[in-house]
């Protein structure tokens, strides 16, 4: 199975028709169908490392002060159990606990609308422990490999560059404009991707100084670390939605696919 990182952006998307969403809908156009998807989303931190394993999960408004259209949205897709222990099972870096509360939080349906817009393919939802360093998060990715072997594709769902506090609403319809340091840090963070320098990456924090701008919290930028960690040498990698809006946030996708 193909695995992809997906810039989701503002909650809006799932509503709007913009180069984005077309972005996700060409993509999806060669995506196969998979038995399952394991999402990894920026909205689902947690303390300790969780997967999802009710049957129908919920559909999660986790947002405020959005037009109401947009609360009234629903992804219908179903869970799958089954899929949920053998993660837990899988896993021996860490403990997974089955959590049967949260559901689908907008970082998943955000673009699982555009994707496989029928909601049906069941998904479930890994959560990321924030407690935990980018090595952590790398590591146990790994573990998760076989599974694209078995029919299950994996989707990471962040952002590259995610500063809400730095956007410059007047330039929020202007796709490809960024701060020089959100455009320098993307723009690294690509680079090293092409390079294969996936322990830079992990330790970029340590390195760059635009770091502190473009991720000010780490929520956004971990779940890249789990595409890259399932990258082999017979992956071909290619990045779509490649540009900035609002100055502070990267919509830069990329899709691994043999």
């Amino acid at each position: 199975m193909p695995t992809l990182f997906l810039g989701h952006g503002s909650p809006m998307n799932a509503i709007e028709d913009n180069c984005y969403t077309a972005g996700f809908e060409q993509i999806a156009k060669g995506l196969p169908t998979p038995k399952a998807i394991l999402c990894i989303s920026a909205h689902w931190e947690t303390r300790g490392t969780y997967v999802t394993a009710m049957d129908w999960p919920k559909t999660i408004h986790d947002f405020g002060g959005f037009p109401e259209p947009l609360y009234q949205f629903e992804y219908p897709a179903p869970g799958n159990q089954v899929l949920a222990e053998h993660v837990q099972e899988m896993v021996t870096s860490t403990n997974i606990e089955l959590d049967y509360d949260w559901g689908f939080d907008h970082g998943c349906w955000v673009v699982m609308k555009f994707l496989y817009p029928q909601a049906n393919i069941p998904i479930v939802e890994l959560s990321i422990d924030y407690t935990q360093p980018a090595a952590y998060h790398y590591t146990l990715a790994k573990e998760l490999a076989a599974l694209r072997s078995e029919g299950v594709m994996i989707i990471a769902s962040g952002n590259i560059v995610h500063n809400l506090r730095k956007i410059d609403w007047t330039h929020i319809e202007d796709a490809g404009f960024g701060y020089d340091w959100a455009v320098a840090f993307n723009e690294k963070i690509k680079n090293l991707i092409l390079d294969g320098d996936h322990r830079q990456i992990i330790d970029i924090k340590k390195t760059d100084e635009n770091y502190r701008y473009a991720v000010p919290s780490p929520d956004h930028f971990l779940p890249l670390l789990y595409l890259l960690a399932l990258q082999t040498q017979d992956d071909k990698l290619s990045f779509f939605n490649d540009s900035l809006v609002g100055g502070s946030l990267s919509m830069t996708s990329l899709l691994l696919e043999q």
